[in-house]
């Protein structure tokens, strides 16, 4: 294997040529105004490194989402990965984001991302971009559309016209975003990448060229292109034409790179995604990994020359319904919301004791034969408790429904035109009746209501379907609520993760038929008609808490049972007393001085009806389901 020698020097050459600076400055002529009058600037590679116009350089990133951090917190992050010594950024584009519905795209405020790109230029960052159309990174779906499900014939992922057209049509509005951000035109993207660990899913050589093409067209092709795969997958996933990069956790280096090699002995190497830590899972424990070896690891692999990318560098928050979940032997496994991620900045970007051992690494890996790197920020908001405050009014679910829409059999959400939240399909019973419920499938989690009485939950985690229901004499509305606790992100099953019921219903036997459907997107529950009260099923409990200093916090969620939490119309994510996530991130940003709303829907009847904001989260408190 080969080392790259004179790392700093072949920095200091560069940044001569195309500086980039620091915060508060701009490269001269990088906007998309007068890209025409810049002088050209390539990215390419040959056998051994990397070349930014003509010149060596090694890629030293770490993955950051700017969907996962408040928008007034980004320069703050970037800041801090600088004076961590990182000299660029990675980050996904999630097209379920970005085109909510066919054709209505969303590049504005938190999804502004290349407004993101152009703080990491100013901070002194260069970009790696991953426009996937898929990216896995436990995010709802992979970052696919939902309302792509709702074509049962679509097969995703594939060279499949239907899914080519909407991908392709998603890529090039990526392009209008931010080609004009590339380096060849003054901007901090050095590389973009093509569809992520495809070789992990399939291998379909052509649907990898045509999503290749697309970016292509897109205009996003002036910089370097390249595949990622895991190192068994690399002949599956990749592209003669394109370098390839390879993903691997701790203890893995060498041999990683020792197949990255041996597949392409004649292109640089790079850790595309180090995965210095984890993902956290429901009724799971907390992941903690070892900094220690980490740090010793990736010492190893920058001392080799080798270019990495820190997988996460800071995970942040899956805002809302957008966590994903995996398909293990287990079963099915859904993320929690907080995606701290065991990363060197926490979830609430507070650097850690792994912060600043990677720190002292990659000092030694600076620029211009020094070993200085920018100061820490200071903080940009204090971390507040809030007291303990109460929710007082309620909107029970059943008083606050949509108009229902008629179905003979129940349907997956999608083919309502829904994508996230929760379903709830009602039929009736004619008693007395008895036998086994049955739901086919149950996607995800559901409570069964019979007269809108609470009898039972099932769990698609436990692999439960079925209940024993006894019917008396009469009728009686069944009800079954379902929540979509996000849709699987890896491997082919994502092809079939439609949500709610998606195929029927029987009852000793026989099938349900003639339903009531109504789609719950949770979109605005401050618009529900509240009142003092006490209800027993789901409901919606609306509190109000005021504020003199704003800072960042952490709502202690312990108390509550399952469901969901916004604060002043932001939804925060979910609820879940089986942990291990007992509270939920809450920047400053999104606090208001004086008066704020809290709003909470709990699919049970809560222990307490209270919030309180504390200053350190609780991410590791398992507990059995209620």
């Amino acid at each position: 294997m080969h080392r790259v020698p004179g790392l700093a020097a072949r920095v200091a050459l560069l940044l001569a040529i195309c500086p980039v600076v620091s915060s508060g400055q701009q490269v001269p002529g990088a906007t998309a105004h007068n890209s025409q009058a810049l002088p050209s600037h390539t990215v390419t590679e040959n056998e051994k490194d990397f070349l930014l116009d003509g010149k060596p350089f090694q890629i030293i990133s770490g993955e950051m989402h700017y969907a996962r951090i408040a928008r007034e917190y980004w320069r703050d992050r970037l800041k801090k990965a600088r004076a961590m010594g990182l000299n660029s950024i990675t980050t996904y584009v999630f097209w379920n984001l970005h085109e909510p519905q066919p054709g209505v795209f969303d590049f504005s405020g938190q999804n502004d991302v290349a407004a993101f790109v152009r703080l990491a230029q100013e901070e002194g960052l260069y970009v790696i971009l991953r426009p996937g159309p898929y990216v896995c990174s436990e995010w709802d779906l992979g970052g696919l559309p939902a309302w792509l499900l709702a074509d049962p014939e679509m097969v995703l992922r594939s060279n499949d016209a239907k899914f080519l057209e909407p991908a392709k049509r998603y890529v090039m509005r990526v392009g209008q975003e931010l080609a004009s951000l590339q380096y060849s035109r003054g901007g901090p993207i050095i590389a973009v990448q093509v569809e992520n660990e495809y070789g992990s899913f399939d291998r379909d050589h052509a649907y990898m060229a045509a999503i290749r093409d697309a970016i292509r067209d897109a205009g996003l092709g002036e910089v370097l292109l390249y595949t990622a795969d895991g190192p068994e997958e690399l002949p599956d996933g990749t592209l003669p034409d394109l370098p390839a990069v390879v993903n691997f956790g701790p203890g893995e280096a060498r041999k990683s790179f020792a197949a990255l090699h041996q597949f392409r002995p004649k292109q640089p190497l790079m850790a595309g995604e180090y995965w210095d830590s984890w993902f956290d899972s429901w009724g799971k424990p907390h992941q903690r990994t070892d900094a220690a070896q980490q740090t010793s690891e990736i010492a190893w692999m920058l001392d080799q020359g080798y270019s990495l990318s820190l997988y996460m560098f800071h995970g942040g928050t899956s805002f809302g319904f957008m966590n994903g979940a995996n398909a293990t032997k287990q079963g099915y496994s859904p993320q929690t919301t907080s995606y701290d991620y065991d990363a060197p900045l926490d979830e609430a970007g507070r650097p850690t004791q792994k912060y600043f051992a990677f720190r002292d690494v990659l000092r030694k890996h600076q620029a211009a034969g020094s070993s200085s790197l920018p100061d820490l920020p200071a903080a940009t908001a204090p971390i507040i408790a809030i007291p303990q405050f109460q929710l007082t009014q309620s909107a029970p679910l059943e008083t606050n429904l949509p108009t229902p829409i008629a179905a003979e059999r129940p349907r997956g959400m999608e083919s309502f035109g829904q994508s996230y939240g929760y379903i709830l399909y009602r039929t009736l019973l004619h008693g007395p009746i008895q036998g086994a419920l049955k739901l086919s499938d149950l996607h995800d989690y559901a409570v069964i209501l019979l007269d809108q009485r609470p009898i039972a939950t099932l769990d698609r985690r436990l692999g439960q379907n079925e209940m024993q229901l006894n019917v008396p004499n009469g009728d009686a509305t069944l009800d079954v609520l379902v929540e979509n606790t996000g849709r699987i992100n890896f491997g082919k099953s994502l092809r079939e993760e439609r949500k709610g019921i998606t195929q029927a219903v029987t009852l000793g036997g026989s099938e349900l038929t003639d339903w009531q459907v109504y789609p719950l997107p949770m979109e605005n529950p401050s618009s529900l008609s509240y009142s003092e009260g006490s209800p027993s099923g789901p409901a919606f409990y609306r509190g109000a808490f005021s504020l003199s200093q704003l800072g960042d916090t952490f709502l202690d969620t312990r108390g509550w049972g399952k469901g969901i939490v916004w604060v002043n119309g932001h939804c925060l994510g979910r609820v879940w007393s089986i942990g291990p996530q007992q509270t939920l991130y809450l920047p400053a940003p999104w606090l208001h001085l004086g008066q704020n709303e809290a709003i909470v829907f709990d699919l049970s009847t809560p222990d307490r009806r209270t919030l309180r904001g504390i200053t350190t989260p609780v991410l590791d408190e398992v507990h059995p389901p209620r």
